[in-house]
């Protein structure tokens, strides 16, 4: 007889088929640390995407070498991608990203975060700046740097290409 483990029907399987899903799913995750009370902010709340993409410190390439040199990593059978960057606009041809400006998802982040949910115990405080002029970013910066982002992760440039809707 096989035994499951007693955590694995708390694990459960959702396809993310559009981009409200996929959004939401991104900020559900990253307001986790927020949720469980242990970061107050977005930007504050350690190994999240949300921060990585704000402040990047992960190397892939660093990442893999020490990996590999630490026989954690011999047999990968799939491609390591780095965060999905995000478009901001609907263009003709292939779209790298998601179609969705960086700004507006740490706005859409902030907002989401400072709503309080009884059955959780943390939310941002709703007298705290917005997470623009947190972070003391203007939209124009802001699409500069978020720019740069996908410079930063060059096997980016070589996954799967999506087509506008």
């Amino acid at each position: 007889m096989i035994q499951s483990n007693w955590w694995e029907s708390r694990f459960k399987s959702q396809a993310l088929d559009t981009e409200e899903a996929l959004l939401s799913c991104m900020a559900y995750v990253d307001l986790n640390p927020i949720r469980a009370a242990i970061a107050d902010t977005p930007e504050s709340s350690d190994h999240t995407s949300i921060k990585e993409r704000i402040s990047p410190t992960f190397n892939l390439a660093e990442a893999i070498i020490r990996q590999t040199e630490q026989q954690a990593l011999n047999e990968f059978s799939v491609p390591l991608k780095p965060l999905l960057g995000f478009e901001g606009v609907i263009r003709n041809g292939f779209q790298r990203g998601i179609l969705f400006s960086f700004a507006d998802y740490l706005e859409l982040v902030d907002c989401t975060g400072r709503i309080s949910r009884s059955d959780k115990r943390g939310a941002i405080d709703e007298n705290a700046l917005p997470i623009l002029e947190r972070l003391n970013l203007d939209s124009g910066r802001w699409c500069e740097r978020a720019t740069r982002f996908e410079d930063t992760y060059q096997d980016y440039r070589q996954s799967r290409r999506r087509r506008a809707a």
